[in-house]
């Protein structure tokens, strides 16, 4: 196997035109705050915005690590306190029936080391979801994508719910074949399983201190892998998965690996197109760290105000060490940004870092 590709700044290729895509998507995605907080008096999070979970529990770093996986936050094994949240990626409150690909984003508390620009407090975001590669290669592609979904954005509901059955029979079908389609899956066809057997990528690269890397998360509890490819029956039920969630945590304890896929041929694992994936004979994901839960309500109302109304998950917050890489991730730090400064605006309800209250 070859070693892992040093990090350098030219790893990247920045666009000529990214600052312009940039102000578009902060314009589509403007179009989705807006519409979905006047119709419903409330704003919520331009992507990923319905929860279906929020958890809390810890980060174990696994201790004597090769140099090349004791990197940033995993350079020095220890615990941290973490909160995750478990979403579905489209921009409104959708009944649950529209089955849509599962997130997770993780919040890894008192993380020391030098930040990122303007990345507040003491965290360190990880933001995945439950496939392997990203819908569109740049940013400019997932702007066409974006336009249209901020077209339909808080419209139709009946017609969304109809669609996602039709979607997923088409997803079956070409699964059946050995075909997978991001595509049809973000539009409303992903298999409506229950996000607590999920694997979740991050799909694009990161810094991961000398090296370049991609993250996973990967249940490994029985009581989870036991879920794994269940799906939810959300007939009649607008909040199937996260009443599901919430019956299944009061009883279990989660354990997942933290595991980094480390870049080892640029060719073969590039950083500037995410739909290329990094294939794991080439370039296995290492454990580094697990993730564990306690049995708890993943529906608290004090954790819910806490962590879903007053945190925002961006993965710009964080150590240098672990800075995003690539065209699509550049495009991410503006939009996050802009949409939590709506939500902070439009609910009166400061967003902030834990400990860092403003």
């Amino acid at each position: 196997m070859q070693p892992p590709v040093r990090y350098s700044p030219d790893v990247e290729a920045v666009r000529p035109d990214e600052g312009q895509i940039i102000e578009q998507l902060n314009a589509a995605f403007d179009k989705i705050l807006t519409r979905v907080a006047e119709d419903s008096g409330h704003a919520v999070r331009s992507v990923h915005a319905k929860s279906h979970g929020i958890l809390e529990g810890t980060l174990t770093i696994d201790a004597d690590l090769p140099p090349e996986l004791a990197q940033g936050l995993f350079a020095r094994a220890g615990e941290h306190k973490v909160y995750m949240r478990m979403s579905t990626n489209a921009g409104d409150i959708l009944p649950d029936a529209v089955s849509l690909p599962r997130g997770i984003a993780l919040k890894v508390l008192d993380v020391e080391g030098e930040r990122l620009p303007d990345a507040e407090g003491t965290t360190q975001n990880f933001i995945m979801v439950n496939g392997t590669v990203f819908q569109a290669p740049n940013a400019e592609k997932f702007l066409g994508s974006l336009k249209l979904l901020a077209g339909t954005t808080d419209r139709v509901e009946g017609l969304k719910v109809a669609a996602s059955t039709v979607l997923r029979g088409v997803n079956k079908a070409l699964h059946a074949v050995g075909i997978d389609s991001p595509t049809i899956g973000s539009l409303g066809g992903a298999p409506n399983v229950d996000p607590l057997g999920e694997t979740y990528n991050s799909l694009t690269p990161f810094r991961y201190g000398d090296y370049i890397a991609k993250f996973s998360l990967v249940p490994v509890a029985p009581a989870l892998t036991a879920l794994t490819g269940t799906e939810i029956d959300a007939s009649g039920r607008p909040n199937a998965i996260r009443e599901t969630v919430q019956s299944e945590m009061a009883g279990i304890a989660g354990e997942w690996e933290f595991r980094v896929q480390l870049c080892r041929d640029l060719e073969r694992q590039p950083v500037e197109d995410p739909t290329v994936e990094w294939k794991e004979d080439e370039a296995p994901f290492q454990r580094v760290g697990v993730v564990r839960v306690q049995p708890q309500d993943s529906w608290h109302p004090d954790r819910v105000q806490a962590v879903d109304e007053e945190m925002r998950f961006s993965v710009w917050t964080g150590l240098a060490a672990h800075r995003p890489l690539g065209n699509v991730n550049r495009a991410r730090n503006a939009p996050y940004r802009h949409s939590a400064e709506f939500r902070e605006r439009f609910n009166r309800c400061p967003i902030h870092e834990p400990g860092a209250l403003r």
